[in-house]
């Protein structure tokens, strides 16, 4: 157990990977009362606009400080006590202009990007750490490859005294988690599209048989079923990337709720004993660092 203030940083590549990735994780645990950090390591500026009814110059000439709005809308639906940017550009897709930029997220160097997110997690002590896994397969997008490449070696990192000297004092988090879709999740939803009478957007996935459509490897499944609203909103608040009759909002949240009211994480690195039984399913990212009787249910 932990006598320290309980915080949770999540790293995400763009604005809008935090509200389509554990967006109700984060809802749940502010309302808890723990500490909620995002970092976002880009601006998004590369991102296209693909909601035509905002599809007008004047949001694409300022795309920048458009999808930073979004992001802090967005912040604000969930509850995140603190937004952090990495300050990278965005890195676009492989053989773009923008990917070949200097400044972008993926060309910078590995240990200005690792220490930058070190000096965040020393300042906001997260016992927990959030990330993406490598996916070189199904969306191989430089930017989340890259969160992936910065991530494990800031977990360390942190809490060396060696590393870093000039990023603050050092503070060793315990727990290191993937965030993702499940194939369980994915198969769930594409079932109840059909159920109604609506095309699945999820045809094409399980047609895959990498990424997402790898067996199931989650350990660790969060109830967000009472953070459905704050998910929503998170969503519609990237007005740019997300239509309200598009991808996201086919399933109304009392259905989603009944289909599948999880979000599901991969426990990568843990340095305490989390308590549950290897094979058995985790409900709480804070396992082993807290009583079981103070989650809230």
């Amino acid at each position: 157990m932990t006598s320290a203030p309980l915080s949770l940083l999540t790293v995400h590549a763009h604005p809008d990977d935090e509200a389509s990735k554990g967006a109700g994780t984060v809802a749940r645990y502010h309302e808890e009362g723990v500490h909620t950090v995002l970092v976002c390591c880009t601006g998004g500026e590369a991102g296209e606009v693909l909601n035509p009814a905002v599809d007008t110059e004047e949001v694409r000439s300022n795309l920048y400080a458009v999808r930073m709005q979004e992001l802090q809308n967005s912040v604000d639906a969930i509850g995140y006590d603190l937004l952090e940017l990495l300050g990278y550009h965005d890195s676009g897709m492989p053989d773009t202009e923008t990917n070949a930029r200097p400044d972008n997220f993926a060309n910078a160097p590995l240990d200005e990007a690792v220490e930058r997110l070190v000096k965040i997690i020393r300042r906001e002590r997260p016992q927990v750490i959030i990330t993406y896994a490598e996916d070189r397969e199904f969306y191989p997008h430089p930017d989340h490859i890259r969160v992936f490449e910065i991530t494990a070696p800031a977990f360390d990192a942190a809490g060396d005294p060696d590393a870093f000297p000039d990023a603050g004092a050092p503070w060793q988090p315990s727990k290191l988690y993937e965030v993702g879709w499940s194939r369980g999740r994915i198969v769930a939803l594409h079932q109840a599209h059909l159920d109604r009478d609506l095309e699945s957007p999820f045809a094409r996935w399980l047609e895959r048989e990498d990424g997402p459509m790898r067996e199931d490897r989650h350990t660790t499944l969060i109830d967000v079923s009472g953070y459905m609203a704050q998910r929503r909103a998170a969503l519609l608040a990237h007005a740019t990337q997300v239509a309200p009759d598009g991808f996201w909002m086919k399933l109304p949240d009392d259905v989603l709720r009944d289909v599948w009211p999880w979000e599901e994480y991969v426990l990568v690195r843990s340095l305490i004993d989390t308590g549950v039984t290897k094979g058995e399913i985790e409900h709480d990212l804070f396992a082993g660092l807290r009583d079981p009787a103070d989650v809230a249910r």
